[in-house]
């Protein structure tokens, strides 16, 4: 239902300014919201990223791209093996 779309999108912009996140939500669900629509907008679908293109593509939306880079990863939203020598965007936010 377009409805449920449009709320959850109204829910993850009203955590923006002027392009910035303003917080990391501290409730889960909210926060999962946000980090679905981060590895959907910022990390492209089969492609490998070096853990610096991970933080420079975090760090246009907020300057804490460690924290956002660990929630991630936790969601299974990006993956990496256990080295940490890559990323890849993981299967969970595919819609």
């Amino acid at each position: 239902m377009p409805d449920n779309d449009s709320s959850g999108s109204d829910q993850v912009a009203a955590l923006f300014s002027h392009g910035r996140l303003t917080a990391i939500p501290r409730k889960t669900a909210r926060r999962e919201q946000l980090l679905v629509h981060l590895s959907e907008t910022l990390f492209e679908r089969d492609r490998t990223y070096t853990e610096r293109e991970v933080n420079e593509a975090l760090l246009t939306v907020h300057e804490d791209c460690s924290a956002l880079r660990r929630y991630l990863v936790v969601a299974g939203l990006l993956v990496r093996p256990k080295d940490g020598s890559s990323y890849r965007r993981g299967r969970q936010g595919e819609s």
